[in-house]
């Protein structure tokens, strides 16, 4: 007989996993009941939103229910794929599941991460190329690389102290308005508001913007509000952030 609470545990692991890697809700409900109805159960209800997953199922006389809380998370692109080919494969030929379990184990031991030096030269090189976008000449390109570093630099400390997203948001703002103001103040770089949006481009929640617009157009609205109140949230903070730096900095 088939085992109901181990192919639930499987689903929702993977159902878990697209989630954290910044996949649609859309696509993790879709993921979680595929795969679900591949091992022969029929029954799966499921329900995510951006911070929860929840999958129930009634089998031969047997319910089950799981739940899992969503940490915050960014986007994987990498991960992403993995987990949707994974799923895919899961679905057009079924793997026992202990070995369906070992090749998921396999695919997040072997996620990829990159390293902090890496990450700060991405950060310079994001805010440069944004600062080049808007017009800004080299001197400023690297004036905001810089400052994108700064940001980056800002956000690890923010992490290791336990701050939330929007206090890390903040303070990313903050130091690269008043990093860049020192620069150009030094004649490093020509205009702040060129170096200043460039490297604010590295915190703008496009991302979270564009999921929000496209999860209301599919109907899921409780996602898609919550996303759009947390772009909102997160480009207030930026301008908080952005300006109390500025404001304090013109004081003295």
């Amino acid at each position: 007989m088939m085992d109901v609470e181990a192919v639930l545990e499987l689903a929702m692991e993977l159902g878990y996993q697209i989630q954290v890697a910044g996949g649609e809700i859309y696509r993790v409900e879709e993921s979680v009941s595929r795969i679900l109805r591949a091992y022969g159960v029929e029954t799966g209800e499921v329900f995510a939103i951006p911070n929860c997953l929840i999958a129930s199922v009634h089998e031969n006389g047997r319910e089950a229910t799981r739940m899992r809380r969503i940490p915050d998370h960014g986007t994987d692109i990498w991960k992403l794929e993995a987990m949707n080919g994974l799923c895919r494969r899961l679905c057009a030929v079924p793997l026992p599941v202990k070995e369906a379990r070992k090749e998921l184990q396999a695919l997040v031991d072997g996620e990829k991460r990159y390293s902090f030096p890496a990450l700060l030269l991405a950060h310079f090189a994001a805010a440069g190329l944004f600062a080049l976008f808007f017009g800004a000449a080299c001197q400023d390109a690297l004036c905001a690389g810089a400052c994108g570093a700064a940001i980056g630099l800002t956000l690890r400390l923010m992490d290791a102290l336990g701050a939330n997203l929007l206090i890390r948001t903040m303070a990313g703002g903050g130091v690269s308005a008043l990093l860049a103001l020192g620069l150009c103040s030094l004649g490093l770089g020509q205009s702040v508001d060129l170096v200043t949006i460039g490297a604010l481009m590295i915190l703008v929640p496009g991302v979270a913007l564009t999921n929000a617009v496209r999860d209301v157009m599919v109907g899921d609205m409780v996602s898609g509000l919550s996303k759009l109140a947390e772009a909102v949230l997160i480009g207030v903070a930026i301008a908080l952030g952005t300006g109390l730096a500025l404001g304090i900095a013109r004081l003295f």
